[in-house]
């Protein structure tokens, strides 16, 4: 059945040769000359395809973006805009728009569009997977705070697009684990993941591994390659440390981007492949474009939907969930029988700051693992580098010390532990100062100048009481 596309156009002209364009591919096309037509188009029935323009006379194009997706939430948003208004299309795909076209395009460039999104359509019930995290995370995440509850619902939503995404966040926070969510939950899950570092490929062959070569071209190549790009086809390309190219790259890296089409080296002639970009750096893009090290308008092209991978300090609550699971993971790997951690080593792991986020956590824990026996995990256990961890975090844990001892000084004094015993009284001091550290045992244990031990024994007390 043909899809139903509503052409919103202001410009009789041009919606003339869209619209013979349209129809000589097979789709059934009503056009609107305005925000006014086009509401009441909508209203009178669903479109499976909106090109709409967003300079029209009545008003501005973007205004109807969440109207649309609101009466028809599969609906497909393709914006058309002036050359040198790309960063209005960004801000459309980021209210949900599906994809943009910037004047002048011409016929192959429409229509490739169109039939992107015909295609995400047609695979909407079947392969679009929106998932719930599970009871310890999400896809391979591990943690269910606030902040990554949110990149997974981001994930999720990302799926339904075809949007660029560029994914930011220090090194060791999972910024290829969220390219391979989006991946799998996308409407490409069939097809292809392929990840390439940009970081750790030579910058003479950097352009062969993304867009391959034929034989002959350069020494070395003794036989044709199919780069990244080609192998991805129809499904994800993942381009890692996409800020280390060298600005000739990215140049054709634009290119590549604009029209769909590679050139190996080597090669005379383009190659057309269908492929979704995910990029991720650890460095500030902004910072680099400021600086001139990387092109402004593949920033703005690739920059569609930005997600930013918190650091592991900034999601403090799922780092003994991350330490516990993988504890148990590696010692089943090499076939040891760890199963726990000791109360000081849990409070040692909770309140350091871990500056190579969850990868420096998971190679501490596996240097545990390897080099040592039990089924308990000690402080003994714990290679140097967390000491040298413990040492630089010294004066932090003293500024904590004195904010949170300043914020309890400005509680009431507890009058309710009149009449009560000194045990009760302790009890639900300690309780109360947990709670008042969003409970933090090792944070409350600074405020009361014991060892979270001490807390965690008392408590385990209680619970037999």
């Amino acid at each position: 059945m043909a899809r139903q596309i509503l052409l919103v156009e202001d410009t009789q002209s041009l919606a003339m040769v869209y619209q013979a364009v349209l129809k000589k591919n097979a789709f059934k096309v009503e056009q609107a000359k305005s925000l006014f037509e086009a509401r009441s188009a909508i209203a009178k029935r669903n479109f499976d395809i909106v090109l709409l323009d967003l300079m029209l006379p009545d008003g501005d194009g973007m205004d109807v973006i969440a109207e649309i997706l609101t009466d028809s939430a599969e609906s497909k948003v393709i914006v058309i805009t002036a050359n040198g208004s790309i960063n209005r299309a960004i801000d459309a795909m980021r209210l949900g728009a599906f994809d943009y076209l910037v004047k002048p395009f011409d016929e192959k460039r429409l229509i490739r569009a169109v039939r992107n999104a015909e295609k995400t359509l047609a695979n909407a019930n079947t392969s679009f997977q929106p998932l719930a995290p599970n009871k310890t995370g999400f896809k391979e995440f591990i943690g269910l705070s606030p902040a990554m509850m949110a990149i997974y619902k981001m994930i999720n939503n990302i799926g339904r697009s075809s949007a660029t995404v560029f994914i930011t966040g220090e090194s060791g926070t999972g910024k290829e684990v969220a390219a391979q969510s989006i991946h799998a939950v996308s409407g490409r899950a069939k097809g292809p993941f392929v990840p390439l570092n940009c970081g750790a490929i030579p910058a003479d062959l950097l352009e062969s591994e993304v867009f391959g070569h034929l034989k002959g071209s350069f020494t070395g190549a003794i036989a044709d390659k199919k780069g990244a790009a080609a192998m991805a086809s129809g499904g994800t390309l993942f381009l890692d440390e996409v800020c280390e190219m060298d600005l000739a790259l990215q140049t054709k890296l634009l290119r590549f981007l604009e029209t769909s089409k590679i050139q190996p080296v080597g090669a005379t002639a383009q190659v057309a492949v269908d492929v979704r970009i995910l990029c991720a750096t650890n460095r500030d893009p902004e910072e680099e474009v400021r600086k001139g090290r990387f092109r402004e308008d593949l920033y703005y092209r690739l920059h569609v939907v930005p997600i930013h991978m918190p650091a592991l300090r900034e999601r403090r609550q799922d780092i003994l969930a991350i330490a516990e699971a993988k504890l148990n993971e590696f010692a089943a790997e090499e076939g040891k029988a760890f199963n726990r951690f000791s109360d000081e080593v849990k409070e040692q792991l909770f309140t350091l700051n871990w500056p190579g986020n969850v990868r420096q956590l998971l190679n501490v824990i596996r240097n545990v693992v390897v080099l040592n026996d039990g089924d308990t995990v000690t402080m003994e256990m714990l290679p140097i580098e967390v000491d040298n961890m413990r040492r630089e975090a010294g004066t932090a844990f003293d500024t904590d010390k004195e904010k949170a001892s300043d914020a309890m000084s400005s509680v009431s004094p507890p009058a309710a532990f009149i009449e009560k015993t000194m045990a009760e009284m302790e009890r639900e001091f300690v309780e109360a100062t947990i709670e008042h550290c969003g409970g933090s045992v090792p944070r409350a244990a600074i405020i009361l100048d014991v060892s979270p031990s001490t807390i965690y024994r008392k408590r385990e007390a209680w619970k037999t009481s």
